[in-house]
């Protein structure tokens, strides 16, 4: 995969059939346009190679597994097509995971903020440190969760939805993901979460490959409309990251970093 001076997406694919996606940003790890293209196109390449079992979807480093949208380059949107076809970076990724035929399982080391939170979503399995916090703290910046929501949704139900997008500036605990269905497992540490992680991977990939895209269509069902429909949220979320109010909420944020 392609790199940049600001982050980048890799892809391997392992002897055992296990591909392994991993991006990195050096503000915790954010995801610019650029690193939402790269994404999606890792999990569809992944997705489509003949040797992919199965894939993992991870981040570099110890501490945040994804701060979301990249404010640096929110702040540089000055219309309304910019602003959606920002937004529509995180539709692709969601859709892309959707679609892919292979079994997706993410790794959350740290915490998961807005978009990541629709990236841990986007995953058929997810499992989790106890470190691994989550937030949707858009409506404290003047937009919403629009994209990603389906996906959070999905895994988590409206109630607990409602809840994460209300509280948009308080963390829930990992255990408190797990509750709610977005983690599947919690681990103490990495280490830990790691060594059950490999063990996982490697059942998965020595089963029945029809059986698992089998599997993967029916823990999609339902969801046929979503390339619409996240596109339409796209369209809101990129309107509305033109106000005054949300320019002014994002820079407070970064001044305060």
């Amino acid at each position: 995969m392609s790199a940049a001076n600001d982050g980048n997406v890799s892809l391997t694919i392992n002897q055992n059939g296990i591909a392994i996606i991993s991006f990195y940003h050096p503000a915790q790890n954010s995801l610019p346009t650029h690193l939402l293209d790269e994404l999606t196109e890792g999990i569809v390449e992944a997705g489509n190679d003949e040797q992919t079992r199965v894939i993992v979807l991870k981040s570099e480093g110890e501490r945040t597994f994804c701060a979301g949208a990249s404010f640096e380059e929110l702040l540089q949107i000055k219309d309304k097509q910019t602003g959606a076809e920002f937004f529509s970076g995180f539709a692709r990724v969601i859709n892309a995971c959707r679609k892919s035929p292979k079994i997706i399982i993410a790794r959350v080391q740290g915490k998961a903020v807005g978009g990541g939170v629709g990236l841990a979503a986007a995953a058929d399995y997810c499992l989790a440190t106890g470190a691994a916090s989550i937030k949707l703290s858009e409506l404290a910046i003047g937009i919403g969760p629009f994209v990603i929501s389906p996906a959070v949704i999905r895994k988590i139900g409206l109630p607990a939805f409602s809840q994460l997008t209300i509280r948009a500036v308080d963390f829930q605990t990992a255990a408190w993901a797990k509750e709610k269905g977005l983690y599947n497992e919690v681990y103490e540490d990495i280490g830990s979460m790691d060594t059950a992680l490999n063990a996982l991977a490697l059942r998965l990939a020595s089963y029945h490959l029809d059986a698992l895209t089998g599997l993967k269509q029916i823990l999609w069902e339902g969801t046929e409309n979503w390339d619409e429909l996240l596109a339409e949220r796209a369209a809101i979320s990129g309107e509305l990251v033109l106000s005054e109010f949300t320019q002014q909420a994002m820079r407070g944020f970064l001044s305060r970093k």
